[in-house]
């Protein structure tokens, strides 16, 4: 495994880290093996978005059995727990709550990231940086319960608010080949709609390269979120450029952006990371994604789901991103494999359900049409 420096802080971190989605829905047990797995392959790094108390608890738990020092850990404020659901808050109380929590299930005295979550228009930006959410992640700075403070967007304007802002110093960002070609919008829904790559298609964007280089320059580390694209640029069929990706390939073109120090993907088996491990030992042919940017078409990038959660809380309790991880599975193999069909019909509530009122489609980030996807579930799995 390769390690590096998170900028200015001065903590080190694996290139590969790890996001928490793949420890969802797993036993106890079952987060142990997956942890020790990727522990066992030079994976130290782990992101702490979720809310849910029950991954917070297990995660924490099995990640006790390793001397704090050998690993390191991302943990969100701004996310709670609310009837079941991971949702996105900035509501002080429940910011304070909520990280109070984190830190007690997982057993933490600290965490080395504070991340501020998921900021990704001007005016939210501005409400957090003057107001008792930087006020709370200084003063846990100061205090030693949070190493260094970041922020989590999928907005380079913001990135780079962020970036100048002289509170944040880490950012953690959606890299991958296809987002560096869109251009920054606060409505990040505008950078999926249908046409965008025939209409802005010329490359990296600018706006991104000139990011990278300036937290580069002012020491600002950047780590990566959706590096995969929600397992989108995996598959020949939906990739923008006409032809899959591997994950060493997509790892690779992260860690090549300037101020990048780490990769974390939402693993949730020892085959995908090993996968991404491979990276570590892949030669430079294997690494090599010049070719795919070389021939890529201009081709339409939206409304794919990355199963990030944003969209959540549902009002019909609907675990979106589960049913719409299900439905891509099914129709990227054509039919509905039986685990597949097992595994949806274990969920609590089913696409069915939904009452098609668009809460989720305003908070989704990249777009998706939820409303959609779930009529596409209800009929392919029948309820």
């Amino acid at each position: 495994m390769e390690y590096r420096v998170l900028g200015r802080t001065g903590i080190r971190v694996s290139v590969i880290g790890m996001g928490c989605e793949g420890f969802e829905g797993k036993s106890p047990s079952d987060c142990g093996e997956l942890l020790d797995f990727a522990m066992e392959n030079g994976i130290s790094f782990f992101d702490m978005y979720t809310s849910n108390p029950q991954v917070r608890r297990n995660v924490g738990s099995e990640l006790g059995r390793y001397p704090r020092e050998s690993f390191a850990v991302q943990g969100h404020l701004c996310t709670t727990w609310k009837d079941g659901q991971y949702c996105r808050t900035r509501k002080i109380e429940e910011v304070q709550a909520s990280f109070e929590e984190l830190l007690s299930k997982m057993r933490l005295d600290f965490v080395d990231v504070g991340m501020i979550h998921y900021c990704d228009d001007r005016a939210d930006f501005d409400r957090i940086l003057n107001g008792p959410i930087a006020a709370y992640a200084e003063k846990l700075k100061a205090a030693g319960t949070v190493a260094c403070i970041g922020m989590s967007t999928h907005n380079p304007d913001v990135a780079f608010l962020a970036a100048d802002s002289g509170l944040i110093d880490v950012i953690m960002l959606s890299v991958n080949l296809a987002y560096d070609m869109l251009p920054a919008n606060e409505d990040v829904n505008v950078l999926f709609e249908d046409g965008v790559f025939d209409r802005v298609y010329e490359g990296i964007d600018p706006l991104r390269e000139r990011l990278y280089r300036a937290c580069q320059n002012q020491g600002i580390a950047i780590t990566v979120m959706k590096p995969f694209a929600g397992g989108l640029l995996l598959d020949g069929k939906q990739s923008p450029f006409g032809k899959a990706l591997t994950p060493t390939q997509c790892i690779s073109y992260c860690l090549d952006r300037p101020a990048v120090v780490s990769v974390l993907g939402g693993m949730a088996s020892q085959e995908e990371i090993k996968a991404a491990a491979a990276y570590c030992t892949a030669s430079d042919s294997e690494k090599d994604y010049s070719a795919i940017l070389a021939s890529a078409p201009k081709k339409s990038f939206s409304g794919h789901c990355m199963y990030c959660g944003h969209c959540a809380p549902c009002t019909s309790r609907i675990d979106i991103a589960a049913v719409n991880k299900y439905l891509d599975l099914a129709l990227a193999q054509g039919f509905v494999p039986e685990t597949v069909r097992d595994h949806y019909r274990l969920l609590e509530h089913h696409a069915g359900e939904c009452t098609a009122c668009g809460a989720c489609m305003r908070r989704c980030p990249f777009g998706t049409d939820v409303i959609g996807k779930m009529k596409q579930a209800a009929q392919l799995f029948g309820k």
